[in-house]
């Protein structure tokens, strides 16, 4: 349950922050029709978010998908820092992936998908279907639509809008299944947990967005050793006038504005995760 406008979760015991996780009933049967369909399928096409590219992917999929071709897309590299960005780009390679960063919103970006899609669908010389697969609000259906140059597939700025598989083709000899977006069904670290809050797979209705804002901020400020231009939550706040009656401030509303800034890229390019 969502904490209240102005009630900050408890800390546990041990000075943990609420756990956050979100596995539905509809991501449960998604990930079984998956698993059941994959044989119908010749290449997986793996949507990831740029800023976090190793909690947006989920480790299910390697059981189920088995020895497949697999292209791995880095959405939002517009959001991303470039550099940081080049380096999951080599280190995934490394790993024997085809992949490519995009910009899902932009056609001319997502043009690229299309290019080494078709590198693996000719490798054999028949029609095949791909499976795209991805995280809840990771630009999988935006992809999709970029690469049928028409709105087929439903986008939503918030994760959870694709319950449903379906079928489009894309090529001649080649059609593209879209999923719903899976989590984990528990999302291991603390740190994940907030990471896949603050960039969008999880509902906001299912964590408090000060608690998750509050770490992102502790997270930043020790990663830059506490020279980072980005306001805290306070800040923030004050500068854009969330307040109520009585002068006191809505930090609620502040931060889940701060979090659609985060992810409107008005805080810089920020990624949340380096290859190890």
């Amino acid at each position: 349950m969502a904490a209240a406008p102005g009630r900050r979760f408890m800390k546990d015991a041990l000075g943990f922050e609420q756990v956050i996780q979100w596995y539905p009933g509809h991501m449960a049967a998604a990930m079984r029709r998956i698993g059941e369909r994959m044989p119908l399928i010749d290449i997986v096409i793996e949507v990831i978010d740029s800023r976090l590219a190793h909690a947006s992917r989920n480790p299910m999929l390697d059981r189920v998908a088995g020895e497949r071709p697999r292209l791995l897309v880095l959405t939002r590299e517009d959001l991303a820092d470039a550099a940081v960005t080049m380096r999951w780009l080599v280190h995934l390679r490394g790993c024997g992936h085809d992949i490519v960063a995009v910009n899902a919103k932009s056609p001319g970006s997502v043009k690229q998908v299309g290019v080494h899609l078709s590198q693996l669908a000719a490798r054999k010389k028949r029609s095949q279907r791909a499976m795209a697969v991805g995280l809840p609000n990771s630009g999988k259906s935006t992809v999709i639509n970029g690469l049928l140059r028409r709105s087929a597939a439903r986008t939503e700025d918030r994760p959870g809008v694709t319950r449903a598989t379906q079928w489009f083709r894309v090529a001649p000899l080649l059609e593209l299944m879209d999923t719903p977006g899976i989590l984990v069904p528990r999302i291991q670290t603390p740190q994940a947990q907030w990471m896949l809050a603050m960039t969008g797979a999880i509902p906001k209705e299912r964590y408090d967005p000060q608690d998750v804002v509050d770490r992102f901020y502790r997270w930043l400020e020790d990663r830059t050793s506490g020279r980072t231009k980005v306001p805290d939550l306070a800040a923030f706040a004050r500068a854009r006038g969330f307040l109520r009656r009585g002068n006191t401030v809505d930090m609620h509303n502040a931060a889940q504005s701060y979090i659609k800034d985060f992810n409107d890229g008005k805080f810089g390019r920020i990624s949340l995760e380096e290859p190890v």
